[in-house]
C-alpha cells in the first residue's frame, strides 16, 4: 500500500486551508489587531480550537500556572496538579479550588474537602466540568453519585500507585499512554490527551512525533478528508500529513506561519482533522464521516477574552522567540 494511492476529496484541500486560517488568526490576536481577525466566514461565526493545541487558552493555562506556576512542587505534586486541573478542565474549578483552599498539592490533599467545595459549586447551579470533553462517572469502578467524587477517587488510586514514579521510568511516549491507559474508566483518548499533558512538564521528555492516537474527531475528519483508507490505520494517515506537511502547504501555495519555528506534530495533525470535521459540517454539509452531523455546536461570541500572555514548555526552546516577536523583532 502506498499514501500515493488514497483519493483525497476537497475536504482535504480544506484541512491545510485551515490550519493557514486558524494560525494566522492566532498571530492576529497576538498582534492586538481588532476583530474580525479572519475574512473567513465560518471561522468569524463558530468555534474552533488552534493549529496547535498548545496554543489554546486552557493549555496555555495549564502550562504557566498548574504546570510552570510558583511554588516548590515535588514531581508528586506536579502529576497531582495536572491530573486535577485535566480531570475538570476548567480554568474557573481550578481557580475556585485553589483560592479556597490555597497551594493545591498532594500534601494537603483531603477528598472530604474538595468534595464539599465542588458539591456546593453544584448546589449553586455553577458547571465545573468543560464541554471540551466527556469524563467518564465512574461509578461502576468506585461507587459514588457524583463523577466529580469518583473522579477524585480515581486521582487518589493513581496517585496512591506511584504513577508519577511509573512517568519517571517510562521510555516512550507511547509506553506514558499505556501505563495511563491501564487505570480505570480512562479510554484511549483521554489516556493519549493525559499523557500530552503530562509531557508539556518536566516529568518526562518525549517527541510529540513519536506517537499518536487519533480521537473520534480526528477520525471522523480523516474519514471526510479520504472515504477509502484503503487499509491505513487512522494513526498512518495522521503521520502521513505531519511528514509531509510543508510540501503540502507548498502544493497549495500556502504560507503557514509555524509556532516560532516549531512545525505541527502529530498531537495538533490529529487535533486539525477534528477541526477539519467540525468545519467541514458547514462547508461540505453533503460530505459524511463516521456520523452525519450538521451542526457545530459552539458559536464564537466572546470577543473579549483576556489577552494571553503566551508561555510554552521551556524546553521547547520558543518562548525566547516570543519576546522577540513582541519587540517588534520577527
Amino acid at each position: 500500500m502506498r499514501f500515493t494511492d488514497l483519493r483525497p476529496t476537497s475536504v482535504y484541500d480544506t484541512y491545510w486551508e485551515f490550519a493557514v486560517k486558524r494560525q494566522n488568526i492566532f498571530f492576529n490576536r497576538m498582534g492586538n489587531k481588532i476583530f474580525p481577525w479572519t475574512d473567513d466566514e465560518i471561522l468569524k461565526k463558530f468555534k474552533f480550537t488552534n493549529a496547535y493545541r498548545a496554543s489554546d487558552r486552557v493549555s496555555q493555562y495549564l502550562i504557566r500556572n498548574v504546570i510552570y506556576g510558583e511554588g516548590d512542587y515535588t514531581s508528586e505534586d506536579v502529576c497531582f496538579r495536572i491530573l486535577l486541573f485535566k480531570l475538570f478542565n476548567k480554568i474557573e474549578t481550578w481557580e475556585y479550588l485553589e483560592n479556597s483552599l490555597g497551594e493545591i498539592s498532594i500534601k494537603t490533599y483531603d477528598f472530604e474537602r474538595y468534595n464539599r467545595l465542588l458539591m456546593q459549586k453544584i448546589k449553586n447551579n455553577e458547571r465545573i466540568y468543560s464541554a471540551a470533553y466527556i469524563m467518564p462517572s465512574g461509578k461502576s469502578c468506585f461507587g459514588f453519585d457524583k463523577k466529580h467524587q469518583n473522579n477524585l477517587k480515581l486521582l487518589e488510586h493513581m496517585m496512591r500507585t506511584k504513577l508519577s514514579k511509573k512517568i519517571a521510568k517510562a521510555k516512550s511516549l507511547k509506553e506514558l499512554y499505556e501505563i495511563l491507559l491501564s487505570y480505570p474508566t480512562l479510554g484511549s483518548f483521554l489516556a493519549f490527551q493525559f499523557a500530552i499533558d503530562i509531557n508539556y512538564s518536566e516529568l518526562c521528555d518525549f517527541s510529540e512525533m513519536s506517537f499518536v492516537v487519533a480521537g473520534p474527531g480526528a477520525k471522523n475528519g480523516i474519514q471526510k478528508c479520504f472515504g477509502d483508507l484503503k487499509g491505513f490505520k487512522y494513526e498512518d494517515i495522521i503521520k502521513y500529513v505531519s511528514e509531509c506537511q510543508e510540501e503540502e502547504f507548498d502544493k497549495r501555495n500556502l504560507e503557514f506561519k509555524s509556532l516560532f519555528g516549531r512545525r505541527l506534530q502529530l498531537i495538533d495533525c490529529q487535533n486539525l482533522f477534528c477541526e477539519t470535521d467540525k468545519y467541514a459540517r458547514v462547508a461540505y454539509p453533503e460530505i459524511c464521516g463516521l456520523n452525519d452531523r450538521k451542526r457545530i455546536k459552539q458559536q464564537y461570541v466572546n470577543r473579549n477574552l483576556e489577552k494571553i500572555d503566551y508561555f510554552y514548555p521551556p524546553k521547547w526552546g520558543v518562548n525566547d522567540k516570543i519576546t522577540i516577536q513582541a519587540k517588534g523583532g520577527m
